[in-house]
């Protein structure tokens, strides 16, 4: 499809790619029209991303999916998130030198998008990588930067590979995986890692996985909502969801103060057992059964105060099910670390597959390997070297990241996808988009433009700073889109809270909903916030 003729929403029986830029949401629906299916698609605009949306994503960059795969009729989750470097006096380094956070080559983890869409095609694709990336060459073989044809290079060598390769598709998709990370790009790489400063070496990248995961799931209103794992902020959204299970927010009215008052204030409570408990489970003995139980719940829930805005970091005590672990009054932090942005994707087939992925690379200024062509970003300041810490910095860890992409599912089927970029603020957004639709009906074209809300009342997880009450934002603080009326705003400001207003979008989503009786894919991004969409409706041989 022209990228020319894809806007912001749209709505097709056989399948619909709602993302970035233009370009890749075209290279999600080419896949779709010749008869691939929802991972293909995924794969295919996840790839181009890199070149559309570089900067918020790039080749060495990371991104998480979850998928309901029709088949097995089940969700599953991908970690395509980059570990930390198996070198134990690499990890001493950090210790004693910090994280670099305002931008390094020392703070580089694994690349992970790679692997991420060679397995996403190997589990759940149809199509070779040399289909899926032919999309991206088209992008690349286009003018642009002296790294195009670098990178054009390094992906034609894994097609190379995939071609020469004997065996079944698995393995011809192997051989391409393995170009990258074991064969002469790895040495390429591992070149460039030695100049640049760099811990990572070969082995890092011999050594990398995509690991195949459940979700974490709660019910909401009769739907289940799906979110990575710990790795991720993710579980923070159902958290929030199972504090707001019992107020009648539809009641209280979408843009009332009661409503952001309540919903705001279930945030930052999600958010300091967040701060407190998420890292990587591979690692860490994070407590989600008990922060997602009926009695931590029901004692969280008895903090929320309706008349006042809480200014206190409130992390609860699960393993005790205390409702209070402790209870600070943190001080105000003003942001100094650079922060590079996200891009999206949610995509769904004509077969009842659906995917949602985010991907990023936070790049804060690294700049691409002259041999391969390939970008990696500075993820490894998502950690810290707190002692004890969950998220604390390990040899071959992943960082705890703000990507979190969301798959909703009703009576076993799935009906919903969400993606949004924007760091701390991605799960606020994704429960805004959410409660628009299941709460107050709003389909996507809807829902992805509507006045949203955030708070900053949350450590910044872009700060490794190990003194985690200096990496506290914006206690009480509360952002307001300037299309809530003022009488909302006035009467949060009664409650204590300290609102600003912005006219720019908060979080950039997408959304994809299907109606379960026609079958059709309702797919949108807000175009206030660059985003796109398309559908298809006439696959070939029908």
């Amino acid at each position: 499809m022209d990228s020319a003729a894809i806007g912001w929403s749209a709505s097709g029986k056989d399948g619909a790619v709602a993302a970035g830029a233009a370009d890749a949401v075209s290279a999600g629906i080419q896949l779709l029209a010749d008869g691939g299916n929802a991972a293909d698609a995924a794969v295919a605009t996840i790839l181009a991303m890199a070149i559309t949306d570089y900067g918020l994503f790039a080749i060495g960059g990371e991104a998480p999916l979850i998928i309901y795969n029709a088949a097995e009729q089940r969700v599953r989750v991908l970690s395509g998130i980059g570990r930390a470097p198996l070198d134990q006096a690499a990890i001493d380094w950090y210790y004693a030198n910090g994280i670099p956070d305002q931008g390094s080559y020392l703070a580089m983890p694994v690349p992970g998008a790679v692997h991420l869409c060679v397995t996403a095609l190997e589990f759940y694709g149809t199509r070779s990588f040399e289909r899926a990336v032919a999309p991206t060459l088209a992008l690349l073989d286009r003018r642009g930067p002296k790294w195009y044809p670098r990178l054009g290079g390094t992906l034609r060598k894994m097609v190379e590979a995939e071609r020469q390769a004997c065996g079944d598709r698995e393995q011809k998709l192997h051989a391409a995986r393995d170009r990258f990370y074991s064969g002469d790009i790895a040495d390429d790489l591992e070149a460039w890692y030695r100049e640049t400063g760099s811990f990572l070496r070969r082995r890092d990248l011999q050594a990398h996985e995509t690991t195949l995961e459940e979700p974490v799931s709660v019910g909401y209103r009769g739907y289940v909502v799906h979110k990575c794992g710990t790795w991720t902020q993710g579980p923070v959204l159902c958290q929030t969801l199972r504090l707001l299970e019992n107020e009648d927010l539809h009641g209280m009215g979408r843009l009332s103060a009661d409503c952001i008052h309540t919903v705001s204030e279930a945030m930052k409570l999600a958010y300091a057992d967040r701060d407190t408990w998420y890292g990587d489970p591979a690692l860490v003995d994070v407590p989600i059964a008990q922060l997602l139980s009926d009695e931590y719940t029901a004692i969280r829930h008895g903090l929320l105060d309706p008349a006042h805005a809480s200014h206190d970091r409130r992390p609860g005590d699960p393993l005790r099910m205390r409702a209070l672990l402790s209870e600070t009054d943190p001080d105000s932090n003003e942001v100094r670390t650079p922060i590079s942005d996200t891009t999206t994707c949610v995509v769904a087939d004509r077969w009842g597959n659906v995917v949602a992925a985010t991907p990023s690379c936070n790049l804060v200024g690294n700049q691409p390997d002259p041999a391969t062509g390939v970008t990696q970003g500075n993820r490894l300041r998502s950690m810290n070297t707190t002692p004890g810490h969950p998220n604390r910095l390990e040899a071959g860890k992943r960082p705890r990241v703000t990507l979190t992409p969301t798959l909703i599912t009703k009576d076993g089927k799935p009906v919903g996808a969400i993606s949004v970029a924007g760091g701390d603020l991605q799960d606020q957004t994704t429960l805004s988009l959410l409660l628009n639709r299941i709460e107050f009906g709003m389909m996507p074209a809807e829902a992805v433009r509507a006045p949203r809300f955030s708070t900053g009342h949350m450590e910044n997880s872009f700060d490794s700073n190990p003194d985690r009450a200096r990496a506290f934002m914006s206690p009480g603080s509360l952002s307001l889109h300037s299309g809530i009326p003022e009488e909302t705003r006035e009467e949060l400001i009664r409650r204590g809270h300290i609102v600003t207003t912005t006219g720019d979008p908060i979080g950039a989503p997408v959304m994809l909903w299907i109606d379960a009786e026609s079958g059709i894919v309702h797919a949108a991004g807000d175009p206030a916030a660059g985003r796109h969409a398309s559908a298809v409706d006439d696959p070939p041989g029908r």
